[in-house]
């Protein structure tokens, strides 16, 4: 016998891709399950195998950095945070964390029914009770409007999303004086699309921190939190620096505040966070 389980969980990540660089991802997650019957007759509780599935989920890739291995110019090593990602192609850059930070998977290049089809055995191995087999599916939520992928790290952020990177694909709805602006939906979106959003506070050298000074074209982040100390270093060009924290509220407040103050208009918006969440802001000129 088999039980489905439609829109089980979201998974929000980041991953290197040796086209794009770093991208951030959100997909939806359902599962097909198989099983038996107990002696009364019973199926088992896809309720119950679903939290299971859910809570293996978020204890390895969720909220992670996909690493493929194999990608060429990309190297792994062991460091004092943890492990050393470093990479050239399609641009350089260089991650230090605690090894949970990452999803290492032995390919090229992380592909979507690929990281499902690994994720299905893994979990299919040792499963609860009276379940034979998982079958997992993952995809991206349809959006025929504005959208964008970024990454962030929140280090004040007492569970996994304090890792430096870790992601999200995102729709961004903005309204103008009551109207709204899909004009404007689309330029944000453009703007931040496949960014890094930056915490000011965590810049630890490069141009944005030196008011130009330095010639070098790239940033250096880090900062120390609960699971251990985190560095990332890449392009200034692949960042979009905020002068806040980049926890969602704070991502609608000052999109909200720069739309205003540039068009001289009041101003709300709804900025996701990934898969049907997010924060609303408004802002006056």
């Amino acid at each position: 016998m088999m039980l489905f389980v439609n829109d089980l969980t979201n998974l929000d990540v980041s991953l290197w891709s040796p086209q794009c660089g770093l991208m951030g991802a959100s997909w939806k997650v359902d599962a097909e399950l198989t099983g038996e019957f107990d002696d009364d007759g019973v199926l088992f509780d896809s309720r119950e195998v679903a939290a299971w599935i859910k809570s293996r989920l978020n204890a390895s890739v969720n909220q992670t950095l996909l690493v493929p291995t194999q990608a060429s110019k990309l190297n792994v090593q062991e460091c004092a945070e943890g492990l050393c990602i470093r990479t050239s192609l399609p641009y350089a850059m260089e991650v230090k964390a605690p090894r949970q930070a990452f999803t290492l998977l032995p390919w090229g290049e992380i592909n979507l029914e690929r990281l499902a089809k690994h994720y299905s055995e893994a979990l299919s191995r040792l499963p609860p009770p009276r379940i034979q087999s998982i079958r997992l599916r993952l995809c991206e939520e349809f959006i025929d409007e504005a959208a964008y992928t970024y990454s962030h790290g929140l280090k004040r952020h007492p569970d996994n999303e304090q890792r430096i990177v870790h992601g999200h694909r995102s729709k961004l709805h903005i309204w103008c004086n009551g109207k709204r602006a899909p004009e404007l939906e689309a330029h944000w979106a453009h703007r931040l699309n496949e960014r890094y959003l930056v915490d000011t506070a965590d810049i630890l050298e490069g141009p944005a921190k030196d008011g130009g000074r330095q010639s070098g074209d790239h940033l250096t982040l880090g900062y120390r939190a609960g699971q251990g100390r985190f560095f990332l270093r890449l392009p200034r060009e692949r960042c979009e620096i905020l002068p806040v924290s980049t926890s969602i509220d704070h991502i609608a407040t000052w999109l909200a505040e720069q739309i205003a103050r540039s068009h001289g208009q009041t101003v709300r918006v709804q900025a996701f966070e990934g898969i049907g969440k997010g924060a609303i802001a408004e802002a006056s000129p």
